[in-house]
């Protein structure tokens, strides 16, 4: 029988299908065709830094470049204008998008990925992404930054190299907003942590875990193989994180990431990256979700918001558990 399960984080119900059995044509590898024009040349390849605006941050090694952070040349956000709103009439409210739109090119690599990455390259650019967000949050407009990773062309990419984008905005997005509500309704604890020690003990959704970080197959997942990451030390903010604790959520992601691709071979997917706005004092977690792109979103999810789910999450840590051993 179907379930209905809650969202804790945003309040939100989810519809998971457990009685649907997996069929070797539900998931498939990830569209290799991003670019419109193939032939030209990569504008994040090594040599081709001309094609883009100059480095607003670059690690190098050997002579060569590591990791490279560019204005984005078509900015979603930019200016430095508050945030103000408008009235146009009685339904018509606009505001400007001023904001911060940066491209993290991660790796030099056009073939690489995160799933590449060694113990250095995984604590080396969780570093670089805690000083991106340090300086954005100096920024006086800038609220909030939302930091992703769009990986093929169903999940959003617009380039095959590897790369992911910084989004400085001036407002808290509702999804934040939502886990803000949730996390001050969660009197008792944190929810994250609480939710850390209730997986631990069930064991049935966790996919693997140390002293510093779980990866689990949330209880509510909207989506096939969806996992959460959280570091087990308790900061609102990521640029709030030790060392020992980022190095560790980068390794989870490399590592999540491999159990995905050999469950599934290249499939598409949304890294995001979800920390409490700027200024926030209150109670928060900081954390990661990683959304596979292996099922489209239909009418009825897009008709109610409710997300059904066609792989209970404790059957999916529970194969990406197994793909695991077998490394």
């Amino acid at each position: 029988m179907s379930q209905m399960r809650l969202n804790p984080l945003t309040g939100r119900w989810v519809t998971i299908v457990a009685d649907r059995a997996e069929r070797p044509t539900d998931f498939a590898p990830r569209s290799t065709e991003v670019e419109s024009d193939p032939s030209r040349p990569c504008p994040f390849c090594p040599g081709n830094e001309e094609a883009t605006l100059p480095a607003l941050e670059q690690v190098d090694q050997g002579g060569t470049w590591q990791l490279r952070v560019i204005p984005n040349l078509f900015p979603a956000f930019d200016g430095e204008e508050p945030f103000a709103v408008h009235h146009l009439g009685p339904v018509h409210v606009m505001a400007e998008a001023s904001g911060i739109h940066e491209i993290f090119v991660y790796t030099p690599d056009h073939n690489g990925g995160i799933h590449m990455g060694d113990d250095l390259k995984a604590a080396e650019t969780m570093q670089a992404l805690k000083r991106r967000l340090i300086d954005h949050a100096s920024t006086p407009n800038i609220r909030y930054t939302q930091a992703i990773v769009n990986h093929g062309r169903e999940a959003g990419a617009s380039l095959s190299h590897p790369h992911g984008q910084l989004l400085g905005l001036p407002f808290v997005p509702g999804e934040i907003l939502e886990e803000e509500r949730a996390f001050a309704r969660f009197e008792s604890a944190c929810i994250l942590c609480a939710t850390i020690e209730a997986e631990l003990t069930d064991g049935k959704r966790i996919v693997f875990a140390n002293d510093d970080v779980v990866c689990l197959c949330p209880y509510w997942s909207g989506s096939p193989y969806e996992m959460l990451i959280i570091p087990r030390q308790h900061d609102l903010h990521l640029q709030d994180a030790n060392d020992t604790s980022l190095a560790a959520v980068g390794r989870a992601i490399r590592d999540a990431l491999i159990n995905l691709r050999d469950a599934f071979g290249d499939v598409a997917y949304n890294l995001v990256f979800h920390t409490a706005p700027h200024q926030h004092t209150g109670e928060y977690h900081w954390h990661v979700h990683l959304w596979p792109k292996l099922v489209s979103t239909a009418g009825f999810e897009r008709g109610t918001g409710v997300l059904i789910n066609i792989v209970p999450p404790e059957n999916a840590a529970d194969r990406l558990r197994r793909v695991a051993i077998k490394l």
